[in-house]
């Protein structure tokens, strides 16, 4: 069974976890994830879920929405080539994989 995920709310409201700009600063590519952690997970595109699982952030939340895509568009792409995204996919961080190995298996 996969893991149902609300696409109405966010990951800093899924995960109840609101990234502030550190005081020194941030990098574009952070300031780009702490925006796209504010967005619903529905609204999220697949140059989003790519940059954000790339990042390793909000995975649990994230990877059963990128195994959905994947399952009818096996080479989803962002921005980059074409199979971004479950190169992405592929290189997540393992512990959310063992955490939830039910996202890695298709339910009958």
């Amino acid at each position: 069974m996969t893991r149902l995920v609300n696409r109405d709310r966010s990951l800093e409201e899924l995960e109840h976890d609101r990234w502030s700009v550190p005081s020194g600063g941030e990098t574009r590519l952070m300031a780009t994830v702490r925006e796209l952690r504010g967005k619903p997970t529905g609204g999220l595109t697949v140059e989003d879920m790519r940059l954000l699982i790339g990042q390793n952030v909000g995975l649990a939340h994230l990877l059963p929405l990128a195994v959905e895509i994947l399952r009818t568009d096996p080479l989803a792409e962002g921005d980059m080539y074409e199979g971004d995204l479950p190169a992405a996919v592929l290189t997540s961080s393992a512990e959310v994989w063992s955490e939830s190995p039910h996202s890695s298996r298709r339910s009958a």
